[in-house]
Parts: structure tokens; sequence; C-alpha cells
């Protein structure tokens, strides 16, 4: 199961950055960002998972040697990663917007010629 999840992690690496190589469309490489986003986020807490592992929250009572604990702090991370790609992708489609009303396209090779 676990072996799953960092296959579709690099998969969702690779497409995000494939994406992002191969399109001269703007909104369609802040897409391949996003993807990119989602498959880090998916590595993160696929390598603080702990099979049979339950919440870190427990009291003295309850605590026994055998237990496992899944780490909260890929969690956390995976949290603050998400906010981040939300306001980058935010700030992106404003680039994106405040570019076509100035050039009146998308296309990242003709904004490269009109700059020169």
């Amino acid at each position: 199961m676990i072996v799953a999840n960092y296959i579709g992690a690099i998969l969702l690496v690779a497409i995000g950055f494939y994406a992002m190589m191969t399109n001269p469309n703007i909104i369609r490489i802040v897409v391949g960002m996003n993807i990119v986003d989602y498959g880090l986020n998916l590595m993160i807490v696929s390598v603080g998972f702990n099979q049979g592992g339950t919440a870190p929250i427990y009291t003295l009572g309850e605590l026994t040697s055998g237990m496992y604990f899944v780490d909260p702090i890929p969690q956390a991370l995976t949290l603050t990663s998400i906010v981040i790609g939300a306001c980058v992708t935010a700030m992106s489609i404003a680039l994106c917007i405040k570019m076509y009303s100035e050039y009146g396209t998308l296309d990242a090779r003709q904004i490269r010629r009109l700059h020169g």
C-alpha cells in the first residue's frame, strides 16, 4: 500500500514537470506547478505514515511498550504546504490575468518575443 503512494507521488511530480516543460500556455504551467505540489504533499504524508500506528494522543495509563504512533510533523508540514500552494496559485493566476490584459495572449513564446 505504501509503495503505491510513493509511485503515485513520483508519477504526479513527473507529470507536473512534463506539463510545465512542454506547454507554452502559462495557465497550463500553473496547473503543472499544482500537480507537482500535490505529488510532493503525497510524498511527505507517505513518509510520515506508520503501518498500524495511532494518533499520538494518549494518557499515561494508555501507553504501552508496543504502541506505534504516526509522526505528526509531516502532517503539519503538508498542511502548511497546502496553504502556501493555494497562495502561490492565487498569485500566479493574478499574474496570468495581468499578462493577458497587457499582452493579449497567454502563450509564453509570444510574450518572450514581445520583450526581445
